[in-house]
């Protein structure tokens, strides 16, 4: 697929809603898809060159990098267990690469430098929806109806269980 296609069809994404709570993962994982959306249609729509620190592009970079000092601060500060050390490690090692590429895509950004932003934040959501996938407790918080919603249910509509076919 075309980088412009590719980026085109973040615009009619139908993750364009904040997620129900109470799965965190795919709240991170949403969090993630729109943050890769936003800087896919700035990148897009706006000039790259564009000197102006407000601009879209900036602006898109900053979110993406304020998510994931997010994400860095939770694995820093969190005594949490659940999550394997190796995995704590790895992820905290994305994090350090994600801040000091965004901080070289803010000072000179290309639409290269924003795409590989755009793939890790791609590669991870669908790794987060993988693990809620595996996950057996997941059933018990929220029964899986394959991505199709009874219109007549007033249960919150079921989680997509992959990001793929939007990005």
């Amino acid at each position: 697929m075309s980088d412009n296609k590719k980026l085109s069809s973040y615009q009619s994404s139908p993750y364009s809603t904040a997620p129900q709570p109470g799965i965190p993962r795919y709240t991170e994982a949403w969090a993630l898809v729109e943050s890769a959306r936003r800087l896919a249609v700035a990148i897009e729509h706006s000039p790259c060159e564009d000197a102006n620190p407000l601009s879209p592009v900036r602006a898109a970079l900053r979110l993406n990098w304020r998510l994931w000092t997010i994400f860095q601060t939770e694995l820093s500060l969190s005594d949490d267990s659940l999550i394997p050390v190796e995995i704590r490690q790895s992820m905290l090692s994305l994090c350090n690469f994600v801040d000091k590429h965004t901080v070289d895509a803010i000072a000179k950004p290309t639409p290269e430098k924003i795409l590989a932003l755009i793939e890790i934040n791609r590669n991870i959501a669908n790794g987060l929806l993988e693990s809620l996938n595996n996950d057996k407790d997941l059933d018990a918080v929220a029964p899986a109806t394959n991505g199709k919603t009874d219109p007549s249910s007033s249960a919150a509509p079921a989680q997509p269980t992959s990001f793929n076919e939007d990005i």
